[in-house]
């Protein structure tokens, strides 16, 4: 391969990332909670970066801080030490928070809008409390006519058993919320002898995505970091798109010395899952990235030319008769592609494989082990695996 082509390959795929990325609207997200109940920590663990620790946070009300990041697209509308004692404060409060709500819809900016709220409960305190139950029910009460969804949270929850107690009796209320969640945002270890693990905020983040508006969820997926079934689900339509968009092409059969026309489309389709899955696009990095991937795939997916030891891995029969790429070859080549990328992406947000050793020895063996078993699948004329 080509230095050069891979250059303009990687240099492609900046484009299409950097293109995406500046698509992506804002998610704003406002959250609520006393004093102490683990908002910080169960923001900075949902997303992909440390907001509420090194965010910038702007105050916009007396009350309300909102807290951004350069180019990253999340907002979160953060009421810190919201207490509940005296009926002025709470009145004032209310109408800060609701004014704010009001203001983003009726600005009719999808990227100014709050597209969901979290009221945080600490799981210890064990009850919940009346001053609590007449603050959810006047501030649900003036937001109905928003439909912006609420979920409460219940915060620190090292015993499930005490989540379950304190979720029944907040659900006697009957609240008109999206859910209640109990999560655990990290692992808590007790007297350094026994650690409760970290769980619920896949459940939270399952919720959050069927509520808030679509505009917003190709956002959500890309910046929350505990969902890696969401990520892989959007990716794999984007594989799948571009495995369609890759069978439409070859629908006319492309000789090998044309291939080239795959190549654009097989780089949009790893833009795209790359954006998906939240990776960070320093060029050095995507450079790694693309270079491991396809350089266990000789040219092929750069279109220059096709490698006969790379194509008889595809359980196509006549696929390459005649010295020309068919619709089923290419769109088996398309998805073993991005099958394998989304593999790769996923192996490297689990921490199993890191960016620096995809250029190593060890790395470009995980690849082309990944890569090839991908080839072998035998899949349909759209690029789906027949079971």
């Amino acid at each position: 391969m080509e230095k050069t082509d891979i250059n303009e390959f990687v240099e492609d795929m900046m484009d299409v990332i950097q293109k995406k990325y500046k698509e992506l609207k804002t998610l704003n997200v406002m959250v609520l909670g006393k004093t102490g109940v683990g908002k910080s920590t169960l923001i900075n663990n949902m997303f992909n970066e440390k907001i509420a620790e090194t965010g910038v946070g702007k105050p916009i009300t007396q009350k309300i801080r909102k807290i951004t990041k350069p180019n990253f697209p999340i907002a979160i509308y953060d009421t810190p030490g919201l207490e509940l004692g005296g009926e002025n404060a709470l009145g004032a409060l209310l109408e800060e928070v609701t004014s704010e709500i009001d203001k983003g819809i009726k600005s009719g900016d999808i990227d100014k809008a709050i597209h969901c709220i979290w009221y945080c409960i600490s799981t210890p305190s064990h009850r919940f409390e009346q001053a609590e139950i007449d603050f959810l029910k006047k501030f649900l009460g003036m937001t109905s006519e928003f439909d912006v969804p609420v979920i409460i949270v219940l915060t620190q929850s090292y015993s499930k058993n005490d989540a379950k107690s304190l979720t029944r009796e907040i659900e006697r209320e009957n609240l008109p919320v999206a859910k209640i969640v109990s999560v655990l945002a990290e692992n808590y270890s007790i007297n350094g002898e026994y650690t409760v693990d970290a769980y619920g905020l896949d459940t939270l983040s399952e919720i959050m995505n069927s509520v808030i508006p679509e505009a917003v969820q190709k956002t959500f997926i890309a910046v929350q970091k505990t969902n890696l079934k969401l990520k892989k689900e959007k990716a794999q339509t984007i594989v799948a798109a571009a495995a369609t968009a890759a069978a439409v092409t070859g629908a006319t059969p492309i000789p090998f010395s044309d291939a080239a026309i795959l190549a654009p489309g097989q780089a949009a389709m790893l833009a795209g899952i790359t954006a998906t899955f939240g990776i960070p696009i320093e060029k050095g990095s995507i450079t790694a990235i693309v270079s491991a991937t396809i350089g266990t795939a000789g040219t092929t997916v750069l279109g220059k030319t096709i490698v006969s030891n790379l194509l008889k891995f595809i359980p196509v029969v006549g696929s390459v008769a005649g010295g020309v790429i068919s619709a089923t070859t290419a769109a088996a080549l398309t998805a073993a592609l991005g099958e394998a990328y989304i593999k790769i992406m996923t192996k490297i947000c689990k921490g199993e494989l890191s960016v620096a050793e995809l250029s190593s020895d060890k790395g470009k063996k995980e690849i082309e082990k990944i890569f090839t078993e991908q080839l072998k699948m035998k899949r349909n004329k759209n690029g789906e695996i027949i079971k």
